[in-house]
């Protein structure tokens, strides 16, 4: 019994052992525990404790919080897309060659794409409060697998990336689905500033968010781009890791399933009531 439980102790130390040192001391990187932990419970409440919860009450007013939540949203997915280019970080990444070896500069920006990916992850971790309020507003339908999936995997890849295969090289995918969430983040606060009479809100709904269906495409061309990013950096022989390749193509490829699929019952069979992301 001692023996199995000091091999167990070695696999968790192995386990909570990431790619550097200095990504194991910030917050939340040092074990997995405080991100499955988080991850469980959102799972837990958006399932089953939150419309349990909601079931016999009526729906919680969140208008003014989503009009500053969406709002906040659109400034950082911003400030996520224009700080690479502000502060030369893009220009440094594009002349980087796969095969070259490190230099100061290089070194400067892995630091500075691993601050990112960590502010990234904090905003993942803040984007579940999507479907909370899906929850706590009794709109239950729109808590489809999509949208639980897609916002469960990109916290936890985005940790699992962050700890154990931190490369520059998935800067681009962040960055990329950053600028989506701009236009995604802006059409939630365009709906949310909307009147709340049917009739009104029917007029708002055709003057202002006629555009949510080229906003499923733009999320499609998204997933497009990403599968074409992966093969140009893996015909250049970047050094990539399998793991990293793997995973992000296996869920590239699901996303892309599950968004053709929402697609089409969306817009093709019957007027859109789902909302995707």
């Amino acid at each position: 019994m001692s023996n199995y439980v000091e091999r167990m102790s070695v696999q968790y130390h192995n386990f909570s052992q990431g790619a550097d040192p200095l990504i194991d001391s910030w917050p939340l990187m040092q074990t997995p525990t405080p991100i499955l932990t988080i991850s469980g419970l959102y799972l837990l409440f958006v399932l089953w404790i939150g419309p349990r919860w909601m079931e016999h009450r009526k729906p919680i007013e969140l208008r003014r919080t989503l009009i500053v939540y969406n709002a906040a949203q659109v400034i950082i997915s911003t400030a996520f897309c224009l700080t690479p280019f502000f502060t030369g970080l893009f220009g440094q990444y594009m002349s980087m060659s796969c095969g070259e070896p490190m230099t100061g500069i290089s070194k400067d920006l892995q630091l500075s794409v691993w601050n990112g990916a960590w502010m990234y992850l904090l905003l993942k971790i803040i984007e579940l409060l999507d479907t909370v309020f899906f929850v706590l507003r009794k709109k239950q339908n729109q808590v489809s697998f999509l949208h639980v999936y897609h916002h469960t995997i990109m916290v936890l890849f985005t940790w699992f990336y962050l700890k154990y295969i931190p490369g520059t090289q998935a800067a681009f995918i962040g960055v990329l689905n950053s600028f989506v969430h701009i236009f995604m983040y802006t059409y939630y606060l365009l709906a949310a500033l909307g009147p709340q009479s049917p009739k009104e809100k029917k007029l708002w709904d055709q003057k202002y968010l006629f555009w949510k269906r080229h906003l499923t495409t733009l999320q499609l061309l998204q997933f497009g781009i990403m599968l074409c990013y992966f093969v140009l950096i893996n015909s250049m022989q970047c050094q990539v890791p399998r793991a990293l390749t793997y995973f992000f193509v296996s869920n590239i490829t699901i996303f892309l399933f599950l968004f053709i699929n929402f697609y089409r019952q969306a817009y093709r069979k019957r007027p859109a009531t789902v909302k995707a992301d």
